[in-house]
């Protein structure tokens, strides 16, 4: 009779486009209460957290309209990527995924508010925690797993791993840390040439934020009027040393000196929203580029090799965690103000989880690629150079 009620409500939602999403069945098998989405309020405004600001006037603004499609959305595609990330944990723990493994689960609020806040034909690359910025520029959770197992339905046909996946209009996963800022400006570069309105975030860690060629982007950039949004995601850690050890000055959106800055609550996928949307005017009116830093958190450690209670402790952890989950506290702002359901997000959530378990069903038994595809994809068109008087297609014979 259940079934039957599930069709019939599916039925509906095709003919009136006004899905049941919570009804209570009698004994008797007839629907005695139901709620539809004209139920719910569509659209509500929230105050947020007011940004710290560097050499501007005015910040982002200090409430965000959230509405019902958007939160729903926001929550999927967080939800998503934690569930992603704990699955690869546990395939790690396996030895199913072999290597570097850095996991995004804790600070999946960056990754959603950035790509709500841009376009999908703008630019984006980032270092070696990628996983979740792949999700959101469009690689499905099936590609991901397989490219981290390794597998030639992965996104990069298994030869990327981890670290390397690559989507239309995004550049990775970078395993050399802080080379991507260049890189990024390099984009930022290619789209002030071009004239297309395009913006390029180019993204690092506060582990990476004293690297040398960060401020030599910087110099470059503020010159050139670049389109880019630097992007500090400081999850308070790098590696296994905290910010205040690693950092003379722990005010990551004040280094760009004279760029201008703002420091952002980067657990708040609403905060991440509205101070990217900021951002990216300020870059797309000329202004040239701006710098943001996102206050986050990693739940694991550095990567799958760290336990990541060496250097902090577990109830510190779990303080974070009750405090400011992005995730959690998306749903409870929903909740509280009848913009969804609790069955709702139940029913969300286990479709996610049915999705990443099947994702990594594929990852476990699709083929790796073969031998004969190594040496692929390394030159474009043209025949391979001579370096050194050999290539890599030359048969070699010893001499010696």
């Amino acid at each position: 009779m259940k079934s039957m009620l599930s069709a019939i409500s599916n039925a509906l939602c095709r003919v009136t486009g006004r899905k049941v999403v919570a009804q209570t069945v009698s004994e008797a098998g007839t629907v005695v209460a139901s709620r539809s989405y004209a139920d719910f309020t569509p659209r509500v405004t929230f105050d947020i957290k007011k940004c710290d600001l560097h050499g501007l006037e005015v910040g982002p603004p200090l409430k965000a309209e959230l509405t019902r499609a958007q939160g729903l959305e926001y929550y999927r595609t967080m939800q998503t990527v934690r569930r992603m990330e704990l699955k690869a944990d546990q395939l790690y723990k396996q030895k199913i995924i072999r290597g570097f493994c850095h996991l995004y689960d804790g600070q999946e609020a960056c990754a959603a508010g950035i790509e709500a806040a841009i376009n999908l034909s703008d630019h984006l690359i980032t270092a070696y925690r990628a996983h979740g910025y792949t999700f959101t520029r469009g690689v499905s959770v099936k590609e991901i797993m397989a490219e981290l197992t390794g597998r030639k339905g992965g996104v990069a046909k298994g030869k990327g791993g981890s670290m390397h996946m690559y989507a239309p209009h995004f550049y990775g996963g970078n395993g050399i840390v802080g080379a991507q800022v260049p890189l990024g400006a390099g984009v930022a570069l290619a789209c002030r040439y071009q004239g297309n309105d395009q913006i390029c975030v180019s993204l690092y860690g506060d582990g990476a934020a004293n690297q040398g060629q960060i401020f030599e982007t910087f110099n470059m950039a503020a010159l050139w009027k670049l389109p880019c949004i630097f992007v500090c995601e400081n999850n308070k850690y790098g590696m296994g040393t905290s910010v205040e050890r690693a950092s003379a000055s722990t005010d990551y959106y004040k280094r760009g000196d004279f760029i201008p800055g703002i420091r952002v609550d980067g657990m708040d996928v609403l905060c991440v929203r509205e101070a990217t949307k900021f951002a990216a005017d300020h870059c797309r009116s000329g202004k040239g580029p701006i710098l943001m830093e996102l206050q986050t958190y990693r739940y694991h450690g550095h990567s799958m090799s760290d336990p990541g209670v060496s250097y902090r402790t577990r109830e510190e952890i779990q303080e974070v965690r009750s405090r400011s989950d992005p995730i959690f506290m998306l749903k409870e702002r929903m909740l509280s103000n009848n913009m969804a359901s609790v069955d709702e997000f139940k029913e969300m959530d286990t479709a996610i989880r049915q999705e990443v378990e099947e994702a990594a069903q594929f990852a476990m038994s699709d083929l790796e690629p073969p031998l004969e595809d190594l040496c692929n994809h390394i030159f474009a068109n043209n025949p391979p150079l001579d370096v050194r008087g050999t290539n890599q297609w030359s048969t070699l014979k010893s001499i010696s």
